[in-house]
Protein backbone atom coordinates (compact mmCIF):
# COMPACT_ATOMS: atom_id res chain seq x y z
CA UNK A 1 0.00 0.00 0.00
CA UNK A 2 1.73 3.19 -1.34
CA UNK A 3 1.27 6.58 0.99
CA UNK A 4 -1.31 7.92 -0.52
CA UNK A 5 -3.65 5.08 0.66
CA UNK A 6 -2.32 5.90 4.13
CA UNK A 7 -4.36 8.36 5.63
CA UNK A 8 -8.06 7.73 4.53
CA UNK A 9 -7.56 4.35 7.06
CA UNK A 10 -6.33 7.04 9.81
CA UNK A 11 -10.02 8.91 8.82
CA UNK A 12 -8.56 11.79 6.63
CA UNK A 13 -10.82 12.37 4.31
CA UNK A 14 -7.67 12.80 1.46
CA UNK A 15 -4.42 10.00 0.81
CA UNK A 16 -1.40 11.32 1.43
CA UNK A 17 1.24 9.14 -0.41
CA UNK A 18 2.69 8.52 -3.53
CA UNK A 19 0.47 6.68 -6.02
CA UNK A 20 1.92 3.03 -7.35
CA UNK A 21 2.63 4.49 -10.47
CA UNK A 22 4.55 7.27 -8.49
CA UNK A 23 7.22 4.38 -7.17
CA UNK A 24 9.55 4.84 -10.08
CA UNK A 25 9.40 8.23 -9.77
CA UNK A 26 8.76 9.20 -5.91
CA UNK A 27 7.04 11.99 -4.12
CA UNK A 28 7.33 12.49 -0.92
CA UNK A 29 9.75 13.94 1.37
CA UNK A 30 13.48 12.88 0.10
CA UNK A 31 17.23 11.96 0.71
CA UNK A 32 19.72 13.67 2.28
CA UNK A 33 23.35 13.51 3.08
CA UNK A 34 26.08 14.45 5.05
CA UNK A 35 27.20 17.98 5.04
CA UNK A 36 29.65 18.44 2.45
CA UNK A 37 33.75 19.17 3.36
CA UNK A 38 36.53 20.67 2.03
CA UNK A 39 40.03 19.19 3.03
CA UNK A 40 42.29 22.53 3.90
CA UNK A 41 45.19 22.81 1.15
CA UNK A 42 48.84 22.15 1.68
CA UNK A 43 50.55 25.35 2.96
CA UNK A 44 52.46 26.70 0.32
CA UNK A 45 56.85 26.75 0.61
CA UNK A 46 57.79 29.84 1.10
CA UNK A 47 61.12 28.39 -0.88
CA UNK A 48 58.88 27.89 -3.80
CA UNK A 49 56.76 30.39 -5.14
CA UNK A 50 55.62 28.87 -7.75
CA UNK A 51 54.03 25.46 -6.44
CA UNK A 52 50.32 26.13 -7.53
CA UNK A 53 47.56 25.77 -4.94
CA UNK A 54 44.64 23.85 -4.93
CA UNK A 55 41.26 25.76 -6.33
CA UNK A 56 38.67 24.72 -3.57
CA UNK A 57 35.03 25.12 -3.71
CA UNK A 58 33.27 26.73 -0.60
CA UNK A 59 31.40 25.06 1.66
CA UNK A 60 27.78 25.35 1.73
CA UNK A 61 26.35 28.46 4.17
CA UNK A 62 26.01 26.75 7.31
CA UNK A 63 22.29 28.68 7.50
CA UNK A 64 21.24 26.27 4.85
CA UNK A 65 22.40 22.94 5.53
CA UNK A 66 21.73 22.22 9.09
CA UNK A 67 24.06 19.42 9.33
CA UNK A 68 23.11 16.21 11.53
CA UNK A 69 24.35 17.48 14.83
CA UNK A 70 20.99 19.42 15.64
CA UNK A 71 18.74 17.54 17.89
CA UNK A 72 16.20 15.62 16.71
CA UNK A 73 12.43 15.98 18.70
CA UNK A 74 13.74 12.39 20.53
CA UNK A 75 17.26 12.21 21.10
CA UNK A 76 17.14 8.68 22.44
CA UNK A 77 18.09 6.88 18.79
CA UNK A 78 15.32 3.77 18.03
CA UNK A 79 15.50 0.81 16.41
CA UNK A 80 16.58 0.63 12.91
CA UNK A 81 14.26 -2.35 12.33
CA UNK A 82 11.40 -1.42 14.83
CA UNK A 83 8.72 0.73 16.16
CA UNK A 84 9.30 3.07 18.99
CA UNK A 85 6.62 4.41 21.42
CA UNK A 86 7.78 8.12 22.04
CA UNK A 87 6.61 10.99 23.59
CA UNK A 88 7.50 14.42 21.40
CA UNK A 89 8.33 17.45 23.23
CA UNK A 90 6.37 20.62 21.63
CA UNK A 91 9.38 23.01 20.50
CA UNK A 92 9.05 26.41 19.30
CA UNK A 93 9.28 26.38 15.90
CA UNK A 94 9.58 28.79 12.55
CA UNK A 95 7.16 27.61 10.13
CA UNK A 96 6.04 27.65 6.56
CA UNK A 97 3.20 26.32 4.82
CA UNK A 98 3.53 25.52 1.27
CA UNK A 99 1.94 23.16 -1.58
CA UNK A 100 3.38 20.36 -3.81
CA UNK A 101 3.44 17.73 -6.22
CA UNK A 102 4.60 14.42 -5.47
CA UNK A 103 7.42 14.91 -7.80
CA UNK A 104 8.56 17.72 -6.80
CA UNK A 105 8.15 17.21 -3.43
CA UNK A 106 12.35 17.32 -2.43
CA UNK A 107 12.49 20.46 -4.22
CA UNK A 108 9.87 22.03 -2.33
CA UNK A 109 10.60 20.91 1.14
CA UNK A 110 14.08 22.24 0.29
CA UNK A 111 13.60 25.46 -0.75
CA UNK A 112 10.80 26.22 2.34
CA UNK A 113 13.66 25.15 4.45
CA UNK A 114 16.19 27.45 2.77
CA UNK A 115 13.39 30.28 2.77
CA UNK A 116 12.97 29.42 6.80
CA UNK A 117 17.04 29.41 7.70
CA UNK A 118 17.40 32.55 5.70
CA UNK A 119 14.61 34.21 7.30
CA UNK A 120 16.15 32.80 10.81
CA UNK A 121 19.68 34.11 9.97
CA UNK A 122 18.80 37.75 8.71
CA UNK A 123 16.46 37.84 12.20
CA UNK A 124 19.21 36.40 14.51
CA UNK A 125 17.24 33.47 15.49
CA UNK A 126 18.93 30.22 16.56
CA UNK A 127 17.65 27.00 14.78
CA UNK A 128 17.60 24.56 16.99
CA UNK A 129 16.49 20.98 15.56
CA UNK A 130 15.89 19.00 12.87
CA UNK A 131 13.87 20.36 9.59
CA UNK A 132 10.31 18.79 10.19
CA UNK A 133 7.58 18.77 7.71
CA UNK A 134 3.84 18.09 8.56
CA UNK A 135 1.72 16.40 5.92
CA UNK A 136 -2.15 16.55 6.05
CA UNK A 137 -4.50 17.59 3.09
CA UNK A 138 -3.91 15.24 0.22
CA UNK A 139 -4.73 13.99 -3.13
CA UNK A 140 -3.25 11.86 -5.65
CA UNK A 141 -2.22 15.09 -7.35
CA UNK A 142 0.12 16.68 -4.67
CA UNK A 143 -0.33 17.31 -1.01
CA UNK A 144 -0.13 19.90 1.80
CA UNK A 145 2.49 20.66 3.88
CA UNK A 146 3.97 22.58 6.79
CA UNK A 147 7.46 23.10 7.03
CA UNK A 148 8.96 23.87 10.45
CA UNK A 149 12.63 24.34 12.33
CA UNK A 150 12.50 24.39 15.77
CA UNK A 151 14.48 26.88 17.77
CA UNK A 152 16.20 27.69 20.87
CA UNK A 153 13.52 29.94 22.25
CA UNK A 154 10.50 31.86 21.16
CA UNK A 155 10.84 35.44 19.91
CA UNK A 156 9.62 37.98 22.43
CA UNK A 157 7.30 39.55 20.95
CA UNK A 158 7.13 36.83 18.68
CA UNK A 159 7.13 38.53 15.13
CA UNK A 160 4.17 38.85 12.58
CA UNK A 161 3.44 36.82 9.88
CA UNK A 162 5.86 37.61 6.87
CA UNK A 163 6.11 36.25 3.46
CA UNK A 164 4.15 33.22 4.84
CA UNK A 165 6.77 32.82 7.74
CA UNK A 166 4.66 32.32 11.52
CA UNK A 167 6.04 30.83 14.37
CA UNK A 168 4.06 28.26 16.30
CA UNK A 169 5.30 24.91 17.78
CA UNK A 170 5.82 21.29 16.83
CA UNK A 171 3.19 18.74 17.12
CA UNK A 172 3.58 16.68 20.55
CA UNK A 173 2.17 14.41 22.56
CA UNK A 174 2.47 10.32 22.59
CA UNK A 175 3.69 9.21 18.68
CA UNK A 176 4.99 6.18 17.22
CA UNK A 177 8.23 6.63 15.49
CA UNK A 178 8.71 4.64 12.01
CA UNK A 179 12.74 4.95 10.91
CA UNK A 180 13.42 5.12 7.31
CA UNK A 181 17.06 4.69 6.62
CA UNK A 182 17.69 4.35 2.24
CA UNK A 183 16.48 6.66 -0.66
CA UNK A 184 13.47 8.45 -0.76
CA UNK A 185 12.24 6.79 -3.53
CA UNK A 186 12.08 3.85 -1.58
CA UNK A 187 10.38 5.54 1.67
CA UNK A 188 6.73 3.96 0.68
CA UNK A 189 7.98 0.59 1.72
CA UNK A 190 8.45 2.56 5.43
CA UNK A 191 4.86 3.68 4.66
CA UNK A 192 3.20 0.16 3.91
CA UNK A 193 5.43 -1.29 7.02
CA UNK A 194 3.81 1.55 9.01
CA UNK A 195 0.24 0.77 7.87
CA UNK A 196 0.57 -2.95 8.63
CA UNK A 197 1.30 -1.94 12.20
CA UNK A 198 -1.45 0.36 12.56
CA UNK A 199 -3.54 -2.44 11.06
CA UNK A 200 -2.50 -5.38 13.39
CA UNK A 201 -2.80 -2.87 16.56
CA UNK A 202 -5.80 -1.37 15.63
CA UNK A 203 -4.59 2.08 16.57
CA UNK A 204 -6.63 5.28 15.47
CA UNK A 205 -4.11 8.02 15.17
CA UNK A 206 -4.60 11.99 13.64
CA UNK A 207 -4.79 12.80 10.60
CA UNK A 208 -1.56 14.04 9.66
CA UNK A 209 2.11 12.66 9.90
CA UNK A 210 5.06 14.25 10.50
CA UNK A 211 8.90 14.05 8.35
CA UNK A 212 12.16 14.75 10.74
CA UNK A 213 14.67 14.50 8.47
CA UNK A 214 17.92 13.21 10.51
CA UNK A 215 20.15 13.67 7.62
CA UNK A 216 20.01 16.58 5.56
CA UNK A 217 17.64 16.59 2.72
CA UNK A 218 19.14 16.79 -0.56
CA UNK A 219 18.31 14.16 -3.21
CA UNK A 220 15.51 11.74 -3.53
CA UNK A 221 17.82 8.92 -4.44
CA UNK A 222 20.82 8.88 -1.72
CA UNK A 223 21.17 6.26 -0.12
CA UNK A 224 22.00 7.27 3.09
CA UNK A 225 18.83 9.53 3.72
CA UNK A 226 17.76 9.15 7.43
CA UNK A 227 14.13 10.06 8.20
CA UNK A 228 11.95 9.70 11.42
CA UNK A 229 8.48 8.79 10.82
CA UNK A 230 5.92 9.89 13.38
CA UNK A 231 2.15 9.13 14.07
CA UNK A 232 0.67 10.38 16.29
CA UNK A 233 -2.31 7.84 18.15
CA UNK A 234 -5.84 9.79 19.19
Amino acid sequence: MTRHRLLPLVSLAAALAVSSALAQQPASPATSSPLPTTTAPDPVNPDAPSRPVPTQALPAAPALTPGPSRPTLVETPGDANDVDEVSLPPKPAAILAGRASWEEAVPALKAAFVKIEEALAKDGITPAGRPLAVFAKTDDDGFQFEAMIPIASMPNPKPAETGGLRFGTTPSGKALRFPHKGSYDEIDGTYETLTAYLDAKDVVVQDRFIEEYVTDLNDKADEKLDVNIYALPK
